[in-house]
């Protein structure tokens, strides 16, 4: 897997870990690392102009993906498909994966006007999380992408706070071993995800009386 990490610096990209190549990956992983890499190289000049014109960097950090070989195939065989390199490039629309994590929520919103303006993208799909909560909690925009290339990839755009949740949540569907324990962590989950909405709109508006700014209607934005 290839992950890439940008922190608050807007032009920072740093290439983690590459795993050798898999017959899954259909010998374009090279692709995918390049398109992935000059992905997170866009959304740094969207910081950087949004830094330069706002006079801050709407993103706390960025971390980009490949999907692992393991990942994709699961996903295939949930599909119903041939867990083969063909069926993934047509129906995984995922396997290039990047999180953008801001602080505040109208940073989310701005992030994600901003990424859907990229004229090397186009959004062929996007789902709002923030406004239409998960049954569990979850929280978070995607943004579905078709590169120039054909590849897509998906966006997701969310806050430290739910990013901090989603994470906790992951660990959770990897446990095995919770039993009755199990009923309790998830309804808690859902409590504090509940909670982290309450202080994300709590925190924004403090931004806003700060700034001097009246709140806009809505969720964020």
């Amino acid at each position: 897997m290839t992950q890439t990490n940008t922190g608050q610096g807007p032009t920072q990209a740093d290439a983690v870990a590459t795993t050798a190549e898999d017959p899954i990956y259909g010998g374009r992983l090279g692709e995918l690392e390049s398109e992935l890499a000059s992905l997170i190289q866009r959304i740094d000049r969207l910081r950087a102009e949004l830094r330069d014109s706002r006079g801050e960097d709407p993103v706390v950090h960025c971390l980009g993906r490949v999907k692992t070989p393991q990942s994709i195939r699961e996903k295939c065989l949930r599909k119903g498909l041939e867990p083969s390199a063909e069926s993934a490039f047509a129906h995984v629309r995922d396997i290039i994966g990047v999180r953008v994590v801001c602080a505040f929520l109208s940073d989310v919103y701005l992030m994600r006007d901003a990424i859907a303006r990229l004229p090397e993208a186009e959004v062929v799909g996007e789902k709002d999380y923030i406004r239409h909560v998960k049954p569990n909690g979850y929280r978070s925009y995607h943004l579905l992408l078709r590169l120039e290339s054909g590849l897509f990839t998906e966006v997701q755009v969310r806050t430290v706070s739910m990013d901090t949740w989603a994470s906790l949540e992951h660990q959770l569907k990897y446990k095995r071993d919770l039993d009755g324990d199990l009923r309790l962590i998830t309804s808690e989950l859902k409590r504090c995800a509940d909670e982290l909405a309450s202080t994300d709109l709590s925190m924004q508006a403090i931004r806003d009386m700060i700034r001097g700014e009246r709140a806009a209607g809505g969720e964020g934005r």
